[in-house]
C-alpha cells in the first residue's frame, strides 16, 4: 500500500496530525475520523469538485459543507475517503503522472464493464476492481 502517497494526497502530517507508517495507522485514522480539511486537500489534489467527491462518499455535498474544517467524518465515510486516497496514490504511481491518471479515470474502460473507473469508487467492490485494473496496467496485461 502506498502510505506515503496516501499521506500526500490527504495533506501529509501537517493536515492528518499523524504519520502513516503502517496499516494500523490507517485503522487508527479511520476510527479517529478524517478531517474536512484532509478531504478538501484530497479534492484539490485530485482536481475534483466537492460535488464529484460527494457522489463517491456515503454523505451529501451539503453535509460535507456543514462540517467545520476541524470536524471529523465518521468511520464509514473516513474509510471510503482512505480508499479513494489509496486509488489516487496508486494510480499516480502506476501512470507516473497525476494528470494522466485522472484522465484515465474519466474514460470508459472495457475491462470495467465499459464504466469509467471514477464511477466505481463509491463502493469497496468498485475500488477493488479499479485497483486490480491498475495492477494489470502496471504489469502490461492490458490489450
Amino acid at each position: 500500500m502506498q502510505l506515503a502517497g496516501m499521506s500526500k494526497v490527504l495533506g501529509g502530517k501537517q493536515v492528518l496530525r499523524m504519520d502513516l507508517d503502517s496499516q494500523m495507522d490507517l485503522i487508527e485514522l479511520s476510527r479517529k475520523g478524517i478531517s474536512k480539511k484532509a478531504l478538501y486537500h484530497m479534492i484539490k489534489y485530485s482536481s475534483l469538485t466537492v460535488g464529484q467527491m460527494a457522489k463517491l462518499l456515503p454523505i451529501t455535498e451539503r453535509t460535507i459543507q456543514r462540517y467545520s474544517d476541524s470536524g471529523r467524518f465518521n468511520a464509514a465515510v473516513s474509510e471510503q475517503i482512505l480508499e479513494i486516497a489509496h486509488i489516487i496514490a496508486r494510480g499516480e504511481e502506476v501512470f507516473g503522472d497525476k494528470k494522466k491518471f485522472m484522465t484515465w479515470m474519466n474514460y470508459e474502460n472495457p475491462y470495467l464493464g465499459s464504466k469509467k473507473p471514477f464511477d466505481l469508487l463509491n463502493s469497496r467492490f468498485g475500488t477493488d476492481l479499479v485497483l486490480d485494473e491498475l495492477g494489470r496496467i502496471e504489469h502490461g496485461v492490458v490489450a
